[in-house]
């Protein structure tokens, strides 16, 4: 099959899949690479983001090499509510922390204190869980406090592969919405949620609507 190709990838907790389609939805081509899950104590869940960039590149390898017509697009989808902490130069500060770790009940409790849990729901639509993004923010500046202060960047999962393709630090308000910091109603970053727990702004991309360009590769 020749002509225009849609490539969609997924940055999922088991590996990276992608699938390969023509304008008109027919499957040309699919791919997978694994990679593994990190238990270092009870209760915790963390994977690798370099881990996430090369399974992506044996994806988008295998793809591209069964492609017969050009890839003008890539939509990205991937696991929710994880914390990948980036320093000034973009570079991984420690393991990102994953959506099924269960190490921050202390910081939900903080997060409802500080914020209120009706006030919490009214804005960000959920109560603090341990699999939110905001509650391991909050334990990374409690419990790892010299990687805290190298924190310049905050991403979800597959927001870091858009960065390492794109070079653009950028999310989606459907995955922005599983953080506990996004305002629902004004499907953007929450300024009232964000001085409450003392996040800085700068640290969050810019959040986009699922089907807008965010950026080339």
């Amino acid at each position: 099959m020749s002509g225009e190709l849609l490539l969609g990838l997924d940055i999922g907790t088991g590996g990276a899949k992608g699938l390969l389609i023509s304008p008109e939805g027919e499957v040309v081509a699919r791919a997978t690479a694994g990679y593994p899950l990190r238990t270092p104590k009870p209760g915790w869940a963390e994977q690798s983001p370099t881990d996430w960039w090369e399974a992506t590149l044996v994806v988008l390898r295998e793809l591209s090499r069964r492609a017969e017509g050009k890839i003008v697009g890539i939509g990205l989808t991937g696991q929710m509510h994880g914390a990948v902490f980036l320093d000034q130069r973009g570079e991984v500060i420690r393991p990102a922390i994953l959506w099924n770790d269960a190490r921050t009940g202390a910081e939900c409790h903080e997060i409802e204190e500080l914020v209120g849990r009706e006030r919490l729901k009214e804005i960000a639509g959920n109560p603090a869980l341990a699999g939110f993004q905001a509650p391991k923010i909050l334990w990374l500046r409690k419990n790892e406090p010299e990687n805290y202060a190298r924190v310049r960047h905050v991403l979800l999962p597959k927001d870091y592969v858009r960065l390492k393709l794109t070079g653009e630090l950028a999310t989606d308000a459907s995955d922005a919405a599983g953080t506990l910091l996004l305002d629902l109603r004004r499907r953007d970053w929450s300024d009232e949620l964000l001085a409450a727990l003392s996040i800085p702004r700068e640290w969050l991309p810019e959040v986009f609507e699922g089907p807008e360009v965010t950026g080339k590769v």
